[in-house]
């Protein structure tokens, strides 16, 4: 799986005109399934986002993960991650079927909720316009097959 972190001091999703998620500071995390993922890459992506240290301690320092700072996390589907860019157009036959991609997009967000971060998404597949105030910025690009 992929996944863009975005740390942001708000964030929110809405789908015509009407706001379906938001949060506060936490992180928005921009996610795709690609196509030979499974359950475990959802897990453990979960897992290091989760224990992601990009949050400020009390001396300035990024050293506090998303559950030491009470953050939450805004979850949104995003199959354009999976753009293979060898030409002008993008392809996007690697990421997973979005029979597959939903369900593996629902597990991601259920990975998060078991660790105790309170969870806010998007809707899969759906035309989605997302606003953010990306605190720092501070964006990450983890992708399961490095890890």
């Amino acid at each position: 799986m992929r996944a863009v972190v975005q740390r942001v001091t708000e964030a929110s999703v809405s789908v015509a005109g009407d706001r379906i998620g938001a949060v506060g500071a936490g992180f928005l995390i921009l996610v795709c399934a690609m196509a030979n993922d499974t359950e475990t890459e959802a897990a453990r992506l979960a897992m290091k986002v989760v224990k992601l240290r990009v949050f400020k301690d009390d001396q300035g320092k990024m050293n506090r993960a998303l559950r030491d700072m009470g953050g939450a996390a805004l979850v949104v589907s995003q199959f354009t991650l999976a753009a293979d860019l060898r030409g002008n157009r993008p392809g996007f036959s690697s990421a997973a079927p979005p029979e597959i991609g939903e369900g593996l997009y629902l597990h991601f967000c259920q990975c998060l909720r078991a660790e105790g971060i309170t969870v806010a998404t998007g809707r899969f597949g759906a035309d989605m316009a997302v606003s953010l105030v990306n605190d720092g910025p501070v964006t990450i690009w983890i992708d399961t097959e490095t890890l």
